[in-house]
């Protein structure tokens, strides 16, 4: 199995911001706990983290072409304003779980809308980095794979 694990803008600056919302554990931490849990599994994992959506887009069309089995995905903020993450999530067919280390359904209300959410076969909210443990059990494990 080969997954990308996708982060979007600002969480680079986990452990930084908002500490009550989202823990004072760092981005780091987050790649290191991913990387031993694949390593531990023989999944073959790449984590990428990006502000910009663009840059976003290319990593999931790449996923296609280096023929990635799944995509985890944090879209952070784009979460609920780019189409063109859920499009190029679209074009590429692969299996996507969508991850939110916070509990987006209980804060603002414009975080009420998942545009990647209409293309994902899961979405995981709440858990912490936990949640993306989840995912990629999920892909590889119970998911569409099996």
């Amino acid at each position: 199995m080969k997954i990308l694990v996708l982060n979007g803008p600002n969480l680079n600056m986990l452990g930084i911001r908002e500490p009550e919302i989202y823990g004072s554990f760092t981005y780091k931490d987050l790649v290191s706990l991913i990387e031993d849990h694949c390593s531990d599994k023989g999944i073959e994992v790449k984590c990428l983290q990006s502000n910009h959506e663009g840059d976003l887009v290319d990593y999931i069309q790449q996923a296609y072409f280096e023929k990635y089995d799944g995509i985890v995905i944090n879209p952070g903020a784009y979460t609920h304003t780019s189409v063109a993450l859920l499009d190029a999530l679209k074009a590429v067919s692969l299996p996507a779980v969508e991850v939110h280390i916070s509990h987006v359904d209980e804060r603002e209300s414009f975080r009420q809308v998942s545009y990647v959410s209409y293309y994902c076969s899961k979405t995981i909210i709440g858990k912490g980095f936990d949640g993306y443990i989840e995912a990629i059990d999920f892909l590889c494990g119970n998911g569409p794979f099996n």
